[in-house]
């Protein structure tokens, strides 16, 4: 996809969601399920560069309490198009916890999209969940 077509998408949909979805569903059709975290996320990687879909990858986020530095609190996985904060895992069931987490890169980033993906559930969109930021 061309950087034109992807501004395109993206002001059609308000998001690259549809673009990062597609691209896990590819990663899914050719790897399948079961294999560790840190595959997916490579292969994504390879797959958003191969759509010429901007994204960095593990991106630090820093938090301050009461005006004091934390640091780095977390990481996200990708924020693709500086906008949309994607969180991989590749476990039987997403729990509490994992969507905390994935709500608390979103926020801490500045971000007001992430989404969460699960690439252990087939079809993989069944494992895709949105966040949104939260204060």
């Amino acid at each position: 996809m061309m950087a034109d077509d992807s501004m395109q998408n993206m002001t059609q949909n308000g998001d690259f969601s549809h673009d990062i979805i597609g691209a896990a569903v590819e990663v899914q059709r050719v790897l399948g399920t079961g294999l560790p975290e840190e595959v997916y996320a490579a292969a994504l990687a390879i797959e958003l560069a191969e759509r010429e879909i901007g994204f960095m990858r593990n991106v630090p986020v820093t938090a301050s309490y009461k005006g004091r530095a934390l640091g780095d609190v977390c990481r996200a996985d990708f924020v693709v198009e500086q906008t949309v904060v994607v969180q991989v895992r590749a476990v039987d069931a997403l729990d509490d916890l994992h969507r905390a987490q994935a709500q608390a890169a979103v926020r801490l980033s500045g971000h007001r999209l992430g989404l969460l993906i699960n690439f252990n559930v087939f079809p993989v969109v069944k494992g895709v969940h949105r966040i949104g930021a939260k204060s």
